[in-house]
């Protein structure tokens, strides 16, 4: 099981809101790909896959906010 991390934001920066996510729990994904879409008040940024696999869980609805380093879901690799 992979971890889909929220990345450092950046200076000053500690949380961001998930805007959208792309994918659905239990649909496959290929590593690179565009999983979930977060922004904060200065940027929206894409959150890609860190492996192939199959979402497993999603731990982070759109709408919420989020801290940086959290994890967003997870990914059973393949």
């Amino acid at each position: 099981m992979v971890e889909v991390m929220l990345p450092d934001l950046g200076e000053d920066v500690m949380e961001a809101s998930v805007s959208f996510w792309y994918k659905e729990l239990g649909d496959k994904v290929n590593a690179g790909m565009d999983l979930v879409e977060v922004s904060t008040d200065k940027a929206a940024f894409n959150v890609p896959a860190p492996c192939d696999g199959t979402i497993l869980e999603i731990f982070v609805l759109e709408g919420e906010k989020v801290v940086s380093g959290a994890v967003l879901a997870t990914i059973r690799e393949e």
